[in-house]
């Protein structure tokens, strides 16, 4: 008789909320919060922004952290628990978090390079051509894959060591550790990037163009469908990361406490994020003489194009270079390992198979797709249009298909919302239930009823409708595809019912150790 191998848990409390912390603090933190919050309504944007938080953001974060306590699975596993057929929708997750993982280690490994670049202000006098010509090589034809750029791919290739040499020691020996260090230095780095921001010339009319309210933009539609989508891309929910590393935790942790400490020091992260970004441009815009509006940008165009002609024009501007680019890759850097950790549990869980081979098999089928793809002229476009459409046609779907089976489907909100009560110090109340059979629902069909209807109006950034048929559409389509076709597999091993939990008392924590 065979015994089931014993789950591996996280060592303290504080190392999960580290873990899930660092999932959540990512790229999209620092390049996309603070544009987002000055193209709708300025200040007046946080009314909307905590509204999303609070009725959405970490709602979703309960509700995923106690689907992965109560099942200890990964998605697929945790799912068909669920209800069989629902097993469909972990395996989707699975899928998209392999897409996203593919691209984002090469933005990780863009990062690594103009850490470098930054000595010595490698872009010159144009860090547009340098990024697009110089660097990447970026293809006229988004198609084309015949030019191998190997000033990506070398980086690419260490970046992916170090993620899987974290993996590979496991979730307490490695992820727990490395958030661990990882957290506290990526604050103490941003913390030195901040005030450097604010000490520049003109950063407070950077401030100024983000933080004044604009209170008519409460009114328009398009303002709180980009809250929640924030709150909703930026917690890391939605896509099976939570409800994996919630798998490893103790019976009797806290999850509602969890929850909050993990979604406010998330946006806590991202104001401080704004505070930077504007100030910089601020210094840049006056540098200029022209207006905070001219100069303002996001996601590729910010990081790699904005950022380095400030770091040429400002005072001490290799060490800012570093310590920014710095940030991007410890922030990316925990946010890559918790996607990856997604596929690697799932392969553990399904095929039986040890930890250390489950990385490699994982690893390595990345690893490929990802040097593939990413470290050629088409790299670029591969990367824009694949992260467009697994965002809003894979991870918006997925967790509106999970939200929609938990509530409505298998009705499980309140046998949920009873195992989160017992071990938590902050109970559950009928808010919860609502907003997540209601609220949460109402807003991810509204965003991507409104995500489609701009599709239809005119093709995402301008390429041509058989590229993005196939890079785009295709991708989106095809993790929902691998979804339902992993879920028909007969599996060597079918997740089982989950013994009795030890009994517990609500005013009993876990212990931080």
């Amino acid at each position: 008789m065979t015994t089931e191998p014993k789950r591996e848990q996280w060592g303290s409390r504080t190392g999960f909320i580290m873990a899930a912390v660092g999932s959540a603090i990512g790229l999209g933190n620092i390049w996309r919060f603070p544009a987002v919050t000055y193209e709708n309504g300025g200040g007046a944007f946080i009314l909307p922004y905590l509204a999303a938080l609070l009725t959405a953001g970490i709602p979703l974060l309960i509700l995923e952290y106690t689907i992965g306590r109560k099942y200890r699975s990964s998605p697929p596993g945790a799912t068909r628990l669920l209800r069989r057929p629902a097993e469909a929708i972990g395996w989707w997750t699975v899928a998209i978090c392999f897409v996203i993982a593919a691209y984002y280690a090469a933005i990780l490994a863009w990062a690594v390079r103009y850490i470098g670049f930054s000595f010595d202000q490698s872009w010159g006098e144009d860090p547009e051509a340098f990024l697009l010509n110089d660097f990447l090589q970026v293809s006229a034809d988004p198609g084309d894959v015949s030019t191998f750029v190997p000033g990506v791919a070398w980086p690419l290739i260490g970046v992916w060591i170090a993620a899987l040499v974290v993996l590979y020691l496991g979730v307490r020996r490695g992820i727990e550790k490395a958030n661990i260090i990882f957290i506290p230095l990526l604050l103490v780095l941003f913390l030195v990037l901040v005030v450097r921001a604010v000490t520049l010339d003109g950063a407070d009319l950077g401030l100024d163009a983000l933080f004044s309210p604009d209170w008519d933009a409460l009114s328009e539609g398009s303002v709180w469908v980009a809250a929640y989508g924030q709150i909703f891309f930026s917690l890391s929910v939605g896509f099976g990361i939570m409800i994996t590393y919630a798998s490893y935790l103790r019976r009797k942790s806290d999850l509602t406490g969890s929850a909050l400490v993990a979604g406010f020091a998330n946006s806590s992260f991202e104001i401080l994020a704004g505070v930077a970004v504007f100030a910089t441009l601020g210094f840049m815009a006056t540098s200029a003489g022209v207006p905070v509006a001219e100069v303002a940008s996001s996601g590729v165009g910010l990081a790699f194009m904005a950022f380095p002609q400030i770091i040429s024009e400002m005072p001490m501007g290799g060490l800012f270079g570093v310590l920014f680019f710095s940030s991007l890759v410890f922030a990316g850097f925990t946010s890559l390992i918790s996607i990856v950790q997604v596929v690697i549990a799932a392969v553990e869980d399904r095929l039986g198979l040890a930890r250390r081979k489950a990385v490699l098999l994982v690893g390595g089928a990345l690893a490929t797709v990802s040097l593939t793809l990413f470290s050629n002229g088409s790299g670029l476009h591969f990367l824009d249009v694949s992260d467009h459409f697994i965002n809003q046609y894979g991870i918006v779907l997925a967790a509106l298909a999970l939200v929609v089976t938990v509530a409505w489907v298998t009705r499980q909100l309140g046998p949920l919302q009873r195992n989160a009560d017992a071990t938590s110090a902050v109970r559950l109340g009928r808010w919860w239930r609502v907003c997540l059979a209601v609220v949460t629902p109402l807003m991810l069909v509204w965003m991507t009823v409104s995500g489609f209807r701009d599709e239809l109006e005119e093709n995402y950034g301008g390429y041509e409708t058989s590229f993005l048929l196939w890079a785009g559409w295709g991708v989106a389509g095809a993790a929902l595809l691998a979804g339902i076709l992993l879920s028909l597999v007969r599996w060597r091993r079918t997740p089982t019912a989950v013994p009795a939990e030890e009994p517990v008392s609500p005013a009993e924590p876990e212990r931080s150790r």
